[in-house]
């Protein structure tokens, strides 16, 4: 699970942040998940690695611009270019209807493999044989979801060498045993499955919460998650400023990732007063987090992030690009 920034910065563009997107790409399944499709999204996915050909899912947190004004154009390139993949998209009530009137008005004929799922309520998103995405309400001027996605839990590599050396026949058996059953030989032995699996591979966990201010619902999303992505739109000393527009502070996000017993927080959806050259910068907001939860890091557009399997690795490989 490797997750790329395509856009950090907040309400509108600045000349090294795009508007909110983020890119999950499952290489086990060729596959790529966005959260948000900002404006120019389309153009940051051509600039990094990542191949919108592998697009899938897109998962969308509330409508205000600068999450859904890529939306449009992206599927209407996908579609002049001829992948003719399929494309589910998750979000809020009224994102079909906001698909269906830019298709209408800019007559343009959408593929029909792509097919709005609407969210009514806090819950269970999609599932399959390897993942798990639940949403919760947050708390933000508009309806706005915040997600979990959680990799299930893998058995452990079955040691065919192992089982060879004691006499166990291949075939269904083996089966079995991968499964943690306990099997009979034909000479009464007992073989216990997981005696014979390496142990099971905890899966692996990553909130995204953006749009809200400080919430409940945002805690949930992130109990003991390997990554925590959270809006840090302002200072803490604007948190008057957060509150009038329910944003959250570098403070908040903090206070989420820690209550949450989160592995590690990354902050994004920076407003663009905290630009270098200004009395507050965005090392300020870090040094604020970091008072309350260490391992805390900043966006940044292209940032690449490796979510590692916790049995095999101890800390996160980060791939800087």
């Amino acid at each position: 699970m490797e997750i790329t920034f395509l856009g950090t910065s907040s309400g509108v563009p600045t000349r090294s942040r795009n508007v909110s997107s983020i890119a999950l790409r499952l290489p086990q399944r060729a596959e790529v998940w966005l959260f948000d499709c900002g404006e120019g999204t389309q153009h940051q996915l051509l600039r990094s690695h990542v191949k919108s050909s592998q697009l899938t899912r897109i998962f969308i947190t509330h409508l205000h611009g600068d999450h859904i004004f890529g939306l449009m154009g992206l599927l209407a390139s996908c579609g002049l270019a001829g992948t003719g993949q399929d494309v589910d998209i998750y979000g809020p009530s009224g994102l079909a209807d906001y698909l269906k009137a830019c298709a209408k008005y800019s007559y343009t004929n959408l593929s029909q493999g792509v097919k709005v799922h609407t969210i009514h309520e806090s819950g269970l998103v999609y599932e399959n044989e390897e993942f798990q995405v639940h949403c919760e309400l947050l708390k933000h001027r508009v309806p706005a979801y915040g997600y979990r996605i959680a990799e299930k839990d893998r058995p452990g590599k079955f040691n065919v060498e192992k089982a060879i050396a004691l006499g166990i026949p291949s075939g269904p058996l083996y089966g079995k045993l991968k499964r943690g059953e306990t099997v009979t030989l034909p000479d009464g032995k007992r073989i216990q499955g997981t005696d014979l699996c390496e142990p099971t591979e905890t899966g692996r966990k990553f909130a995204y919460c953006t749009d809200t201010v400080f919430c409940e619902s945002a805690i949930n999303l992130a109990q003991d998650v390997d990554v925590l992505i959270h809006e840090a739109t302002f200072a803490h000393q604007d948190a008057q400023l957060a509150f009038d527009r329910l944003h959250s502070t570098s403070t908040m996000a903090a206070q989420v990732a820690l209550a949450a017993q989160s592995k590690q927080l990354i902050m994004t959806h920076f407003s663009p007063r905290y630009a270098p050259g200004n009395a507050l910068q965005l090392d300020n907001l870090l040094t604020e987090a970091r008072a309350i939860f260490p391992q805390t890091m900043l966006a940044y557009d292209f940032l690449t992030y490796e979510i590692p399997r916790r049995q095999s690795v101890e800390s996160p490989n980060l791939v800087l690009s």
